[in-house]
Formats: C-alpha cells, sequence, structure tokens
C-alpha cells in the first residue's frame, strides 16, 4: 500500500516515540528539522492555538500535511493548572522534574479526594490549508509521590482513573491504548483513512 508522508511537527522525542508506534507501517512521519531549523515559540492561549500554530509553521515551511499537539494537565485543586503552560509551568528553561516537583508543591496538604486532573491533548491537522481539530481527554488524579520511570513530564505522579498504576509505570503499549494522546491519535487515524484521498491528492 502506498505510503502516506505527513510532518510531525514537534522537536519533543518523547512525542515522537509515542506518536510512531501508534502511527502504523502505512504513515511516514517526518521530522522539523528536514525542513526547518528554528524552534516554533508557543504564543498561544489554549492547546488549541498553539497545536495549530505550530501545524500551520510546519505545514507553511515543508508543504506536507502537517499533524501538530498540544497537551495541558488541568488539576481541580489548582482551578484547571498548570493547563495549556504545563510543560513551563516552573520556567521557560524548566525540565520535566521542575514541573512535577512545583506541581507537587502546590497541592501539598490538599487531601486526595480534592485532587482530580485530566490530561487533555488537542490536535490539529493541516493539508490543502485546511485545517482540523481532534481531541483526547484522561481522567485521573495527581498523587502525592513520584511513580515509574517510563513516560515523560507529569506521568509519574498521574493515576488514570479504575487503574493503579501511573501513567509512568505502565509499559508504552498500554499507555497509548488509554492515554489522552492515544485517544486523540486514534481519532485522527480513523479520520485520516476515510479521508486519504483528499488529503493526499
Amino acid at each position: 500500500m502506498e505510503k502516506m508522508e505527513i510532518l510531525l511537527s514537534t522537536r519533543n522525542r518523547d512525542k515522537r516515540r509515542e506518536l510512531s508506534q501508534m502511527m502504523g507501517e502505512e504513515i511516514v512521519l517526518h521530522h522539523p528539522e528536514e525542513y526547518f531549523e528554528e524552534d516554533i515559540e508557543e504564543t498561544g492561549t489554549s492547546l488549541w492555538e498553539n497545536a495549530l500554530l505550530k501545524a500551520q509553521y510546519g505545514y507553511d515551511k515543508s508543504g506536507l500535511p502537517t499533524l501538530a499537539d498540544d497537551t495541558g494537565l488541568e488539576v481541580d485543586a489548582l482551578e484547571g493548572a498548570p493547563g495549556v503552560y504545563s510543560s513551563r509551568y516552573a520556567g521557560l528553561e524548566a525540565t520535566y522534574d521542575d514541573n512535577v516537583n512545583k506541581l507537587l508543591e502546590e497541592l501539598d496538604g490538599v487531601e486526595v479526594l480534592k485532587r482530580g486532573a485530566r490530561f487533555r491533548t488537542v490536535i490539529a491537522f493541516i493539508h490543502h490549508g485546511a485545517s482540523k481539530r481532534f481531541d483526547g481527554v484522561l481522567e485521573g488524579k495527581i498523587i502525592g509521590v513520584k511513580r515509574g520511570s517510563s513516560g515523560f513530564g507529569y506521568d509519574p505522579v498521574f493515576l488514570p482513573h479504575n487503574h493503579q498504576q501511573t501513567l509512568a509505570e505502565l509499559d508504552l503499549e498500554l499507555k497509548n491504548q488509554i492515554s489522552h494522546r492515544g485517544r486523540a491519535f486514534r481519532a485522527f487515524k480513523i479520520w485520516l483513512y476515510s479521508n486519504k484521498s483528499v488529503v493526499f491528492d
């Protein structure tokens, strides 16, 4: 079967690893460094705005159908924070650990029943100048200590509903089955396979 070539407009290697497994052999993912060197500044005030900004930039530079996502952690006790600022919650140069440590500090003393949270992924896909949106949400709660060495970001402190392991304790295949990003990308793939002739004409 003919391959479908798509630009994945992210430099985050952890995202690339997850998405490469989800995409399957029929989809060839290209990366930004094949077409441009500069980082894309995320200036949007919502997940959708940031995803669309990254997708549009990649599309303009490559001419390929382009996919980008933005993901945020929304914590009820923090009125939805860190949200769109999840990747830079502890500062512009923050590491994963920096962000997690700040989150745990903010939640210090908050009882378990009030630690409800969700991961939200928004995907933007652009082809022939048209944009499409796909969403995925995973409900859970924030635990008080880090557990697990897989995954990335806030995964070590996020316990999904109806699971006894954090996202960082799950193997990649299982994580992709239940995760916010997995749900959004499955919706994207269903749409893509139904619209191949339009996208790759």
